[in-house]
């Protein structure tokens, strides 16, 4: 008997707990440094500091989760619809803010600065599932 969509993509979530913390852990930090990062170099920065947690915890881990297995390429493609989703939501809601003139405004142009956020963040996906990966495999298992 065929199992339901709902049930294959619970599935997905049925991981061990030490494996869900290690993904909050790896994505809170990588938020952290990020938002660290945008905010030294005036590119971007969340409106709040909560919204680290709530993008790459809340948001961005499932996500991982539900393409870990696929190929790096299907996670990259998946990871673009994921994040233009938020970068778009991001700054029309203006719970994200870009410094006027930043380095991606110079070498893109302000009409492509969240494309150039999209393209870049889609990565992590890919990266991000491929470290918890390994540190999984070679600490917690």
């Amino acid at each position: 008997m065929d199992r339901s969509i709902r049930d294959r993509l619970l599935d997905r979530f049925r991981v061990p707990g030490r494996l869900w913390a290690l993904y909050i852990c790896v994505y809170f930090l990588a938020g952290l440094c990020m938002n660290g990062i945008g905010i030294w170099l005036e590119i971007a920065r969340f409106q709040n500091w909560w919204q680290v947690f709530t993008v790459y915890v809340l948001y961005m881990v499932p996500v991982s989760l539900l393409v870990r297995d696929m190929t790096c390429f299907r996670q990259y493609v998946y990871g673009l619809l994921a994040m233009g989703l938020l970068e778009f939501s991001g700054y029309a809601l203006e719970t994200s803010y870009a410094y006027p003139g930043n380095v991606l405004d110079r070498l893109f142009g302000v009409r492509n600065f969240a494309l150039a956020m999209t393209l870049f963040f889609a990565a992590y996906f890919p990266a991000g599932n491929a470290l918890v990966d390994w540190l999984y495999r070679r600490w917690l298992r």
